[in-house]
């Protein structure tokens, strides 16, 4: 079946996380969100209660970020800063896991960690997207963290916070997908600027991308479209 710039605006969370953005520029986000069609808005946590308002009643999902970006965080901040989120309307949370304590071979703590959030989550109905922040990791410690994931109950895995050294690699996200049973879904995020890159991600298995430029991705994706050549 041929695509369709729905189709392409149903795997976009438009990000507004970029430290210095106003409130003015988070509901402009909104706007762009709502008129293309967008999976979420992916938001700062002081934002939530933007984003709540400006997409209610609409299939545009509030997400925010938990223990951004580094992943650092005491477990109880992370899990206290995810339910702050979902009772005020939060309906997706990317979170970071803690990076060190896998690289540390922590793993006990890791999958705790993600469990703790995924059934916050769960209960209140929402979804979790786990950041591995790929960037840091090896081959084997990106498929590890997919695997604690998975057994966590997450249900996606995402590649970056596009806030480490490196984003999203389409290399990555076949790793990622053969990693993970087909009930979690990948993300990819982090350096996704065109409609190019997001069609490269849908065939190496990836459901979403993070993406700033939803702009000119839908432009594109409406052009090529009208085109006959999406």
């Amino acid at each position: 079946m041929a695509l369709t710039p729905k189709d392409i605006a149903r795997m976009l969370d438009h990000s507004t996380l970029q430290p210095w953005l106003t409130e003015e520029d988070i509901r402009k986000g909104c706007e762009i969100a709502l008129k293309y069609g967008t999976a979420s808005v992916c938001a700062r946590p002081c934002d939530v209660p933007i984003l709540a308002e400006m997409l209610a009643g609409s299939e545009v999902k509030v997400c925010t970020v938990i223990g951004f970006p580094h992943g650092a965080h005491e477990t109880a901040i992370k899990l206290a800063e995810a339910q702050l989120a979902l009772a005020e309307g939060c309906e997706e949370l990317d979170m970071v896991l803690n990076i060190g304590k896998l690289k540390g071979g922590d793993y006990e703590y890791v999958g705790r960690e993600i469990r703790m959030i995924c059934e916050a989550a769960h209960a209140a109905g929402a979804i979790v997207k786990v950041i591995l922040e790929t960037c840091f990791l090896t081959e084997e410690e990106k498929v590890t963290a997919c695997h604690l994931s998975e057994q966590a109950g997450a249900d996606f895995v995402k590649t970056s916070t596009g806030y480490g050294s490196a984003g999203c690699t389409i290399e990555d996200l076949k790793l990622m997908r053969a990693s993970v049973s087909a009930k979690v879904r990948v993300k990819g995020s982090g350096g996704i600027r065109d409609l190019d890159t997001v069609l490269a991600a849908r065939d190496a298995g990836a459901s979403r991308c993070g993406v700033s430029a939803t702009e000119k991705i839908m432009a594109e994706a409406e052009k090529r479209f009208a085109e006959g050549r999406l």
